[in-house]
């Protein structure tokens, strides 16, 4: 599908919009398109956008295959840029999905083969009245801002997650405290998220590349100054929920760390029930063991008073090593 968005009329109220128009089979790519944005396009869609602007349109399987001397170039004056958008974000099995961006001239041209959330955002800000950007580089910039609040929003909701995950960890007296179902859950929640983070900074990463790709001079393709500018702001966002995904993932790591912690001490506790148990009764076994044996010449067998005096030693002896473990305090 090949969806045009063209400058719209403007009026004193608009002051200036855009058209959005999808183009039919057949239909010619209208000369003063500004966005191009190409949706699980066909070949025979594909071919029709090349011969209009006299560009390359990749593949789908070029798109998922590309070379890293691909991802950034510029060829006949036309700037040639990947980059891998996070999509399903809120869902258990986030993806990253490659998205070709192809500027020519004043035109932006945009590949893809998945819907990110952020480009539906950035359709929804460009249908406002007050939506102005009057060049494929204006456009293409604003985009990646949309993207970057994309990835700002979803690392907040990270966090939340994550803050709501802690009292499960550190909290004191609850009922589940010390429920196995608690650490499973705790544990499935932090690497969700773990990985969640991961692909946004992944995101991230590929797009502050394709900004200073933008804001060098790359076989004499340049920005404006006032473009070059807000590129630089974008960037210093960019940078900042680096740092904030990184502090995140360190969150992370501790909370795992916790919480494999607090399943170790529960598994110690369990074995030393155990062992306490084993020692406990290992000398009443032992007792119980001598006075097993077989052998004629034992005097204690003949006594009336043997077998009372059997269970009194043993049950002294269980007793004795319970209490000098209290003393201890190692119970």
């Amino acid at each position: 599908m090949i969806v045009a968005y063209l400058p719209g009329h403007a009026s004193p109220e608009t002051r200036c919009h855009f058209e959005r128009r999808i183009i039919g089979e057949g239909e010619p790519v209208p000369a003063d398109v500004i966005w191009i944005d190409m949706l699980n396009p066909s070949r025979e869609e594909d071919a029709r956008v090349e011969a209009r602007l006299g560009i390359s349109i990749p593949t789908r399987e070029e798109s998922e295959n590309i070379e890293p001397s691909e991802v950034l170039y510029v060829e006949n004056g036309v700037r040639y840029m990947s980059a891998r958008i996070l999509c399903q974000s809120e869902s258990e099995t986030p993806q990253l999905a490659p998205i070709s961006f192809i500027l020519k001239d004043h035109h932006l041209v945009t590949v893809r083969y998945d819907e990110p959330r952020s480009f539906q955002m950035f359709i929804n800000r460009m249908a406002r009245p007050s939506a102005c950007t009057p060049t494929g580089d204006h456009m293409l910039i604003s985009l990646f801002e949309t993207v970057i609040d994309r990835a700002a929003e979803l690392l907040r909701m990270a966090g939340e997650r994550i803050d709501d995950v802690s009292p499960m960890v550190f909290g004191k007296g609850g009922a589940n405290e010390n429920d196995p179902r608690v650490f499973r859950e705790t544990l499935q929640t932090l690497g969700l998220e773990g990985a969640r983070i991961s692909k946004v900074r992944e995101s991230l990463v590929s797009i502050e590349r394709m900004l200073l790709f933008l804001t060098a001079n790359t076989a004499g393709s340049t920005l404006p100054d006032n473009l070059r500018q807000e590129v630089r702001t974008t960037l210093r966002d960019l940078q900042s929920l680096e740092d904030h995904a990184t502090f995140l993932t360190s969150k992370i790591q501790f909370l795992l760390d916790a919480t494999l912690g607090l399943v170790s001490l529960e598994q110690n506790k369990i074995i030393k029930i155990f062992s306490v148990a084993a020692v406990i009764f290992l000398p009443p076994t032992l007792i119980a063991s001598i006075y097993g044996m077989n052998f004629k010449a034992m005097p204690e067998l003949e006594w009336a008073a043997g077998y009372p005096m059997a269970i009194g030693l043993m049950v002294l002896a269980a007793v004795g090593t319970y209490s000098f473990f209290k003393m201890k305090r190692w119970l």
